[in-house]
């Protein structure tokens, strides 16, 4: 589905990401891991046509992107969930997410009613639907980015793309949005995901790429990163124990 090679951007003359290479497959959960820093949210922006290529391919469904502006991105069927959240606070949830249904509407395609798509949405995350009339801007923060990721899934996306969802979310949270997008998986959606929280990327991934002062540094299926001593030395912490994530969420290992 989506296919990067040697993908080089920055900010000005700052260049960040610096030969990436990647692919994702459809039904696919593919995690990005890496440090603060290490380019991976520059990596989103360049896919969303946020920030424009310095030099590389981004080709979705066969089609190359990298010049593509970033409205019509959405509209081939990528959306982004930002850092950050960036729901509009003086805005209900209920208006926040028709707002997200309407890049589904404008390219034409076949589309759930706002209604269907209000009651998918309210499915994953209940507490929308009990707080639907509230302003976003006075949820919690955890509650905000259920808001993002429902907003995102508004415009029916192929492909799904979430940059740190668990930053800045109390830990009973985190699990909450961890298991929507085990959810998601189940039902096909394809996903990408960056994350500093490797152990929550890492036990609902298929596959994983590190990295690294914006290189990709090592790639595998996700228990293999989970196994490896140097990914678990920088990113899992050394109380890490893949048998407890297994018995959590259910292993990745192909069997």
């Amino acid at each position: 589905m989506l296919r990067i090679r040697n993908l080089e951007a920055g900010y000005g003359p700052l260049r960040v990401l610096k030969g990436v290479s990647l692919h994702i497959s459809p039904g696919e959960v593919v995690a990005i891991i890496g440090a603060n820093g290490a380019g991976k949210t520059t990596l989103l922006k360049t896919i969303a046509g946020i920030l424009a290529p310095q030099a590389g391919s981004i080709a979705l469904d066969g089609a190359e992107i990298a010049a593509v502006a970033a409205e019509r991105i959405v509209a081939r069927g990528c959306a982004l969930v930002p850092e950050g959240r960036h729901v509009f606070g003086n805005m209900t949830i209920r208006e926040n997410l028709i707002l997200g249904g309407y890049a589904c509407r404008r390219r034409g395609a076949k589309c759930p009613s706002i209604h269907e798509g209000l009651e998918a949405v309210y499915g994953l995350f209940p507490i929308l639907r009990e707080r639907c009339g509230q302003l976003a801007g006075t949820l919690s923060g955890g509650q905000q980015q259920m808001l993002a990721i429902g907003r995102a899934l508004m415009s029916q996306p192929r492909l799904l793309m979430m940059d740190e969802p668990s930053l800045g979310v109390a830990p009973l949270v985190v699990r909450d949005l961890y298991a929507a997008v085990a959810a998601l998986k189940q039902r096909g959606m394809t996903i990408l995901l960056v994350e500093q929280n490797a152990r929550a990327a890492l036990a609902v991934a298929d596959r994983g790429y590190v990295i690294e002062t914006g290189q990709v540094v090592l790639e595998g299926q996700s228990w293999e990163l989970a196994d490896n001593p140097e990914v678990r030395r920088a990113y899992l912490g050394k109380e890490y124990s893949r048998v407890d994530e297994d018995n959590n969420h259910g292993s990745n290992r192909a069997v």
